[in-house]
Order: structure tokens, then sequence, then C-alpha cells
């Protein structure tokens, strides 16, 4: 990721007015497109946590995490309070086994970092959001070099985008997005 880049959202984010005394910058986009590398340099320059949602999303269950996301981590970062979840258990890649419980002290900024994190039930509730995207075929490549050796990784990515696309569509999410970012090679 470009630092000019990471130096553009990072300023944006520290001029933003916090909303109820944090400024909670959410990472969204399709998977594989970037979100990940992105955070993690983000979080080095605004010296802020990351939530990661893969702690709440499983293969089985694309959307149904939400309400558990915020209520053990959106809600009470914005009341202040430190925010204390139970993360996804990825031994069970699978499926949707929840392992141990985490704790994300309270901090002025938090990055939270996922697929649909930006989604319409954060509207107001979000300092910065930016979308990270890239085609869909180099968005596939990146995943199955990550998860190819995996039996049936291709077939789950392949719903999972497809899930994706029919929910960022549905939601208007990369419309509602301060930033998009293209991950793609230009040359």
């Amino acid at each position: 990721m470009a630092l000019d880049v990471v130096d553009e959202v990072a300023a944006a984010v520290a001029a933003r007015e916090p909303v109820n005394g944090i400024r909670i910058v959410g990472v969204d986009g399709p998977s594989g497109a970037g979100k990940s590398h992105l955070a993690r340099s983000l979080a080095k320059a605004l010296q802020a946590p990351i939530v990661e949602i893969d702690d709440f999303v499983s293969w089985d269950d694309f959307a149904g995490w939400w309400p558990r996301f915020d209520t053990q981590v959106l809600t009470p970062l914005l009341r202040g309070e430190d925010a204390h979840y139970q993360a996804r258990d990825w031994t069970d890649w699978y499926g949707g086994t929840l392992g141990e419980w985490r704790t994300q002290p309270w901090t002025s900024t938090v990055i939270v970092e996922g697929v649909t994190c930006t989604r319409r039930e954060t509207i107001g509730r979000l300092a910065y959001a930016v979308w990270v995207d890239a085609p869909a075929p180099l968005r596939l490549a990146r995943g199955l070099a990550r998860d190819g050796a995996l039996a049936g990784a291709e077939q789950l990515w392949q719903r999972w985008m497809a899930e994706e696309a029919a929910f960022f569509a549905s939601d208007g999410t990369r419309d509602r997005a301060d930033l998009i970012i293209d991950t793609a090679p230009h040359g």
C-alpha cells in the first residue's frame, strides 16, 4: 500500500470529529481487496488498534454475525467502554465455532477492518469509512493463494463473493465511503 495513501487517510481521520469521543475507522470492501494490508499500515500511522471482522464472520453465516459485533464491540466503544468480545475459532476453518474472549481497551481511535463493517447500521457511528476494492478475478486469486490448499476453498470463495456482491449492492456500502482505494496494479 502506497505510503501517501496511508498518510492521506491518517490525516483525514485525524481531522474528523470523534463520535461520542472516539474515532472509529471502518476499512471495508470485498474479500481479497487488500483491507487487512491497509488496516495494518493505517494502524501504525494512527497508533490505533484493529478489531478484525474475521473474528466474527464464518463461511456459513455471511451477515448474521453483526448483532454480536454491534453488542460486544461497537456499542461499548461508543459508550466510552472497553469492548469485550468472543472471537471466532479459526481452527474450525469451515464452521462458526467461537473461541477465546478478547478485550479491546477503549482508546480514542480504533480501526475496524473487514467485510461489511461499514454497513448501513454504522451510519453516524463511524468517524471515517474507507472502501478498498480490486477486480473480482484478482480478489479470487489472492484468496485462493491464501486459502487454496484447504478442501473446497474455491467453492467457498465463489459463494462468498456472490453473497458479498448482493449485500453491498443492497446496502449501498461503497457509495457511503469517505474514500475509495483501488488496489489493482496499474501499469
